[in-house]
């Protein structure tokens, strides 16, 4: 009963604390760490200590998906080589330069360890990156490589922990066992997660037309996924998000209006419910660790303001010259043409924002907590890596509106110009359904709405003839698909107009209209 009363206490804390901090611009995960941090020295506050492999679990796992499932191929495509080297080449300067740190802060800590430490903290989190950036809303192009690192960092940065594990339980390591590894747990999670997938799509999918239970379905596959990659010591990172990614591509004509969008309902609440969750707990944390730390005090201080800092300003330094570069070539070489389209190009205020965005989070905590207890200086580690989900989501977290504001940078219009492109193809698709079926009214009215949407790309009232309207919608998916797929628009702009069509087919519907 005590932890139920905790929880529905966290709950209505997370409630009232995203309101305010959407009321003063703030993102909410930083205003909700802090509080926890406080709220742990609070006497009588519960710590509530989740299992580390059920945290990665229960907050990670639907927190990937839901990202993946809205990941655009198209645009990570595009955006290739500053994806891959935020996701592996930025990990791996930041766990090497953690591990100097480390060693320069305690000399006695194993390097192992040191480089354990430097796994923990390496990664951007997926939920405090995705969480946080839906809100800003800052160009298109951002957005994408931020999102798109964050699905695939932790998967570089878990893997290079589970090694210095390894190594520091066996006293030894070796190059060829690490690349067997890398090949067996990316590799092999990217097709586990590829065949799960395509199994879902022709066997799951068309057994549960209730809404409900197809809901509850897809939360069960995402945590099976992750719970038999784990099983088999595959990545479990990567075959959620190859899951989630093959989905989205082959799902939206398998699935219904009305099972879309309630499903959709009910993921933008669990994800959030997950992430308030999360980042409370991070804070509830610091209670327990702080007297586990009795004395030693000096040094493990020093080690996570070492720890912080240089995580920071490696990211800092790291994306600032990559960008210097990117900004060089484009200079040099003319802007990148794809299918037709100039790719948007680098800037330095991207830059900043980019590197700026580094917020870590629930994997942060729940790698440091899955240390086992025989690992020297743990306590000193775990220490160091919540200091820094707190100093990131405290410090980067409140200042990145402010400094996008400051940049000048907002929402491009991208999406929204591939939204026009995407809505006029899905009007002239049902124009040229309409126009066999036999004169009537509806028939003309909705010719005429349908029309309009063709020549201006707006949205058309959706109160004319249901059986009509219905074959136009069916008719009008088929055009947004066929132009996501030869990648004339994005997955953005596709799910956009999906949701203008869903809610005509339920505009449409009989059974959904009151009374």
């Amino acid at each position: 009963m005590e932890l139920f009363e905790t929880i529905i206490a966290l709950l209505l804390a997370a409630a009232l604390l995203s309101t305010l901090a959407e009321r003063i611009a703030v993102p909410y995960p930083a205003l909700l760490a802090l509080a926890g941090t406080a709220a742990a020295f609070i006497p009588g506050v519960p710590v509530v200590t989740p299992d580390p492999a059920l945290a990665l679990a229960l907050f990670v796992a639907p927190v990937l998906l839901d990202a993946a499932f809205d990941a655009s191929p198209r645009d990570l495509r595009d955006n290739l080589v500053p994806v891959a080297t935020l996701a592996l080449v930025a990990v791996g300067v930041t766990v090497a330069i953690v591990a100097v740190v480390a060693r320069l802060c305690l000399p006695e800590m194993p390097l192992a360890a040191a480089v354990a430490l430097g796994a923990i903290v390496a990664p951007p989190d997926a939920s405090a990156a995705t969480a946080v950036l839906r809100r800003l809303r800052p160009p298109h192009r951002l957005l994408v490589i931020l999102e798109g690192e964050s699905l695939f960092n932790d998967a570089s940065a878990l893997l290079i922990y589970r090694m210095a594990l390894a190594a520091a339980a066996a006293g030894s390591f070796s190059v060829l066992d690490a690349g067997s590894v890398l090949l067996l747990t990316a590799g092999g999670g990217a097709l586990f997660g590829w065949a799960v997938a395509r199994l879902h799509l022709a066997w799951v999918d068309g057994m549960f037309r209730d809404i409900p239970i197809n809901t509850l379905v897809q939360f069960l596959g995402t945590f099976g996924v992750w719970l038999v990659a784990e099983a088999l010591h595959l990545s479990a990172i990567i075959s959620v998000v190859v899951f989630g990614m093959t989905l989205a591509r082959h799902a939206p004509r398998r699935i219904g209006a009305r099972r879309r969008i309630a499903s959709y309902a009910v993921w933008d609440v669990a994800v959030f419910v997950l992430n308030a969750l999360a980042f409370l707990l991070i804070g509830l944390q610091m209670r327990a660790i702080v007297a586990r730390l009795d004395g030693a005090w000096e040094g493990v201080v020093l080690l996570a303001a070492a720890t912080c800092a240089a995580v920071v300003l490696t990211r800092l330094a790291w994306v600032m010259a990559f960008n210097t570069v990117a900004r060089w070539a484009a200079a040099c070489f003319g802007p990148r043409v794809r299918g037709g389209r100039a790719m948007p190009q680098p800037s330095r205020e991207g830059g900043l924002v980019i590197a700026w965005s580094g917020m870590r989070g629930i994997v942060t905590l729940a790698a440091a907590l899955a240390l086992p207890e025989s690992l020297p200086y743990r306590d000193a580690i775990v220490f160091a890596s919540v200091c820094v989900v707190l100093v990131t989501l405290g410090l980067q977290g409140t200042t990145l509106g402010p400094l996008l504001r400051r940049l000048g940078l907002s929402d491009d219009g991208t999406v929204g110009a591939e939204v026009v492109r995407a809505r006029t193809g899905t009007a002239e698709a049902a124009i040229r359904a309409l126009e066999g079926e036999p004169p009537s009214p509806g028939r003309d009215t909705l010719l005429r709405e349908l029309a309009a949407r063709a020549a201006l790309g707006e949205a058309p009232p959706v109160d004319t003839t249901a059986r009509l309207q219905c074959r136009a919608v069916d008719a009008a998916r088929d055009a947004p698909e066929a132009l996501r797929r030869d990648g004339t628009i994005g997955d953005d702009a596709f799910h956009a107009v999906e949701e203008e069509l869903d809610l005509m087919e339920l505009a449409a519907d009989p059974r959904l209209r009151p009374g």
